[in-house]
């Protein structure tokens, strides 16, 4: 048996055709989303991050404005321009790429985000509300995972679910997203005992541990569908995921691969969070 593959690229491109349209019809009332990144120093991987974003803005029709700050620009400094960008009407959503230079503090920076334009989903506020199953701006990897898990047609409701990692990022958001959807959740990490045999118990695997290939297909239970959050360089400079695919692929279910799975998603579900944002402060939510 060989896997069906979940095309992130496919599902990012409709999802976006989707959101074209409706900035389309925004714009005529005089709505235009915005988005500000900001990007301070000059990590190679965050400024590549940073000119997808800003393609993303170009290619929906979003306003956007990207703020590259040096990287020795202190901390109040920055939380100076995050204040400016709160109180600036034409930004919906801001977003400070991770991670910061080491002398700033990433949790003061979050929280000084306005929760209403915290398009991450990092928020404590945000955080809170979806811990408790309110209203909230989903954090965008998370958001894009499920969005993929519905795209194969499988109902999640009463399905044992299976989360390796535990991260603020991935990990818990995940699995908190999952019981909305009526999934049974167990939550795996490093101090796992016998996490084999929990995983092969899975009809819905999801994998973000940042480790390469970790998982084989002896912990995949035959006909699961399998996520790999994961994106590892190896040395030969290729990426790999989380998950072995070529011998996962042979047991699960739908699977993603890396790339083309879960990354198209993740700037996607950070457009459609931006939008979110602009029809609620326009009061067209």
């Amino acid at each position: 048996m060989t896997a069906s593959i979940i095309n992130g690229k496919e599902v990012s491109q409709e999802l976006r055709a989707s959101m074209t349209a409706e900035v389309k019809r925004l714009s005529e009332q005089g709505v235009v989303p915005g988005l500000a990144v900001v990007l301070v120093g000059e990590d190679p991987a965050s400024q590549v991050y940073v000119r997808n974003k800003e393609k993303a803005c170009h290619d929906l029709g979003f306003y956007s404005e990207v703020h590259r700050l040096d990287a020795s620009t202190s901390q109040a400094d920055l939380l100076a321009l995050v204040d400016k960008l709160n109180k600036q009407e034409s930004i919906n959503g801001i977003l400070v790429q991770l991670p910061l230079p080491g002398h700033i503090e990433e949790k003061a920076v979050i929280d000084a985000i306005a929760v209403e334009k915290d398009v991450d989903g990092f928020h404590p506020v945000n955080v809170g509300n979806l811990v408790i199953g309110d209203d909230s701006l989903l954090p965008c990897t998370p958001a894009g995972v499920i969005e993929l898990i519905k795209r194969t047609g499988i109902e999640m409701s009463g399905k044992h679910a299976v989360v390796i990692g535990r991260s603020n990022i991935v990990g818990k958001p995940v699995s908190l997203l999952l019981q909305r959807e009526n999934a049974t959740v167990t939550m795996c990490h490093s101090r796992t005992a016998n996490m084999k045999e929990i995983t092969r118990q899975a009809d819905i695997l999801v994998v973000a541990i940042g480790r390469a290939n970790f998982v084989d297909a002896e912990y995949v239970k035959p006909g699961a569908v399998v996520i790999d959050v994961g994106m590892n360089r190896l040395d030969n400079g290729k990426l790999a995921g989380d998950v072995d695919f070529e011998s996962v692929k042979e047991v699960s279910g739908p699977i993603t691969p890396v790339p083309g799975g879960v990354g198209p998603m993740t700037i996607t579900m950070l457009m459609q969070n931006t939008l979110i944002a602009a029809k609620r402060a326009h009061g067209l939510a």
